[in-house]
């Protein structure tokens, strides 16, 4: 059989076709896995900022790069001052803790003598020097780590600003692969990309309905407590709510600081028990509860994979977990609902 016959004739099999354009996006995926948190950030807002813009234009006629423009410059600007107020307030508030340790080292009370008895036991008993050095790669660790999530976050910021301010020239420009003699690899490529941004879209749109919930239900707590400034707490805990399970856990740094300044270790114990309370709320009711009743999947067979893509790709597979298994049901020609898919 000629090639030509045999190329002629895989370009007419769809399904084998696509099949072999789905295994080439996996490749490209795995090897670009070091730039999967830039591109799912860089995805997330913005899926979230064109939905603002077609919610806003749904009602107001307003042109959607003016709607862009302002909407990263708040967003800077709630950056900005989130970074200006709180880090020099979590700097004094741990300077604070520190000269509170130190108090209590040099004149301690007899309830506190066994204590101290036992950590100067574990110090004298291990090698001192080695405990600073793992301590020292720990902190270069993690500030090298904090670095690189703030240039993560901030390429993300600047791709999403520039796709949602020439989104239309963007389209433009790729609907011309969508023709010509080698369209069918971009139309298979689209074809893929749709099914799996429709439901990567849904999952975003719960768990921002999640992090809604969990704001509200922390900040309630702050309030019952008696911690000030709720409004600046409120935002910076519904930000760090938009990452799934472990922006519970980072919240709790800044909050333990506060409640300690607050009103001592007690305090803190409170807000621990509270993000406890939370973090299991979120992960094991809110999660596999709301997934299943957006997705219309069996809350067991959503656990599951909640809990399952959690162990093998960390926090981003709760975000991912779900959206790759509709994707998958969905390549495979699967009805799984009775509704129609929108």
């Amino acid at each position: 059989m000629e090639p030509q016959t045999l190329w002629s004739r895989f370009l007419a099999n769809i399904r084998l076709r696509r099949a072999v354009v789905l295994l080439i996006l996996l490749a490209v995926l795995y090897y670009a896995s070091s730039m999967l948190s830039l591109m799912l950030l860089t995805f997330i807002f913005t899926f979230l900022v064109l939905r603002l813009v077609h919610f806003i234009q749904k009602y107001l006629p307003i042109p959607t790069s003016f709607i862009v423009i302002v909407t990263y410059l708040l967003l800077i600007f709630g950056i900005y001052v989130a970074v200006t107020k709180y880090v020099p307030q979590l700097a004094y508030q741990s300077e604070s803790i520190v000269d509170s340790v130190l108090r209590f080292y040099k004149n301690p009370s007899k309830d506190a003598s066994i204590i101290l008895d036992y950590v100067s036991k574990y110090i004298s008993q291990n090698d001192i020097q080695q405990q600073l050095s793992h301590g020292a790669q720990w902190l270069i660790k993690s500030l090298s780590t904090l670095s690189s999530m703030g240039m993560t976050l901030t390429m993300s910021l600047l791709l999403s600003f520039f796709f949602t301010f020439e989104k239309e020239q963007l389209f433009r420009f790729f609907n011309r692969f969508l023709e010509g003699p080698n369209a069918w690899l971009f139309q298979d490529t689209y074809y893929f990309g749709k099914i799996f941004t429709r439901n990567f879209g849904l999952v975003i749109e719960t768990q921002l309905l999640i992090a809604i919930i969990n704001t509200s239900l922390t900040t309630l707590c702050l309030y019952f407590m008696g911690i000030s400034q709720l409004l600046s707490l409120a935002l910076l805990i519904f930000i760090l709510s938009l990452i799934p399970v472990a922006g519970v856990i980072i919240s709790a740094i800044p909050l333990s600081f506060i409640a300690y300044y607050a009103g001592g270790i007690r305090d803190v114990i409170y807000v621990l028990i509270m993000l406890v309370v939370v973090h299991a709320l979120e992960s094991y009711l809110l999660n596999p509860k709301l997934m299943s009743s957006r997705t219309e999947l069996p809350i067991f067979l959503t656990f599951v994979t909640l809990y399952v893509s959690e162990h093998f790709f960390g926090v981003w597979g709760l975000l991912v977990g779900v959206p790759t298994l509709l994707f998958i049901i969905e390549v495979l020609g699967v009805n799984y609902s009775d509704k129609k898919r929108q």
